[in-house]
């Protein structure tokens, strides 16, 4: 009996060569979906950098993602200092701090504060402190319009305590005033949360052209840090619809990491703790552990 060949024929698979290089699976963005890795520990911390997040349009997720980005770097062993600068004073709240009987980055503003130490509160998350605000931040603005060089006052507030932090994060009110000019002359880096929905993507132009005019007048050295998908609904076209513009006219500016809509954000809201510890396993947490490290991988935080 003949031995039977094992050579491939042209009617028969070559069951011997290797197979084809598997294609890595597209992530929400329509992009090779990237494993950003776990940050190394740091050997000491500071100086920070400044990451202003902004956006005109309100509801679109900036205290949200300051809160638990906030407490991602957190927990990756950064240092950060989350400052709440809406007079709505929701990031206060969302932290669980107290701040009517406290001082806040508004008593800072306007001189009644000199030591910015003063005011820094710790948080329930370990490595993660807040300046909180309230509603008296509403007056800054008034207070501040005959000030000298007023679109510096928050930079020369942070020169402060930048030494002592790895990462500052601005949770700005959703305009565009001299509080958010303010944030934007102080930072190193803007991110922008965008809501997945028309009516949030149209403002996106106009702030980047008032970036663009911080950096030509006030900060030279402000970038775009990257641009952030919230309430992500991969269940409906509109949501992907818009993502697949932003991707289109934005470009590698558009992160990789998008965050899903889910009812877990205000249930931590209400428990005043991000979700990365009121659900640590949740696709959510999980999803802003990953923003977190690609940030860290894109240079955007130490």
């Amino acid at each position: 009996m003949e031995p039977v060949s094992t050579q491939p024929t042209p009617s028969t698979p070559a069951l011997f060569e290797s197979a084809p290089a598997a294609v890595p699976a597209n992530g929400p963005t329509g992009r090779p979906r990237t494993e950003f890795p776990t940050p190394d520990v740091l050997a000491s911390h500071g100086p920070a950098r400044i990451i202003t997040l902004c956006n005109q349009k309100g509801g679109v997720g900036k205290t949200t993602t300051t809160i638990n980005l906030g407490a991602a770097f957190a927990e990756y062993g950064r240092r950060v200092l989350a400052i709440d600068f809406d007079p709505q004073g929701a990031l206060t709240a969302g932290l669980g701090v107290q701040s009517h009987d406290q001082s806040t980055i508004y008593d800072l503003m306007i001189g009644a504060v000199r030591d910015a130490h003063d005011v820094i509160v710790p948080t329930r998350v370990e490595g993660l402190d807040v300046m909180p605000a309230n509603i008296d931040l509403s007056a800054a603005e008034v207070h501040l319009v005959n000030e000298v060089a007023r679109e510096q006052i928050l930079a020369r507030i942070l020169r402060q305590v930048s030494a002592e932090y790895d990462v500052i994060l601005i949770d700005c009110q959703p305009s565009l005033g001299l509080l958010t000019v303010n944030a934007l002359t102080a930072a190193h880096g803007v991110l922008i949360p965008l809501e997945c929905e028309f009516f949030a993507l149209r403002g996106v132009a106009l702030l980047v052209e008032t970036i663009e005019k911080v950096r030509d007048r006030l900060n030279p050295a402000i970038e775009l840090d990257g641009i952030l998908p919230t309430m992500f609904d991969s269940r409906t076209l509109h949501s992907r619809e818009v993502l697949e513009r932003v991707v289109e006219a934005f470009g590698d500016e558009v992160l990789e990491t998008v965050i899903g809509r889910t009812v877990k954000f205000p249930d931590a809201s209400v428990a005043g703790t991000p979700i990365t510890k009121f659900a640590p396993e949740h696709p959510a947490a999980q999803a802003y552990r990953q923003l977190a490290r690609e940030l860290i991988a894109r240079g955007a935080a130490a």
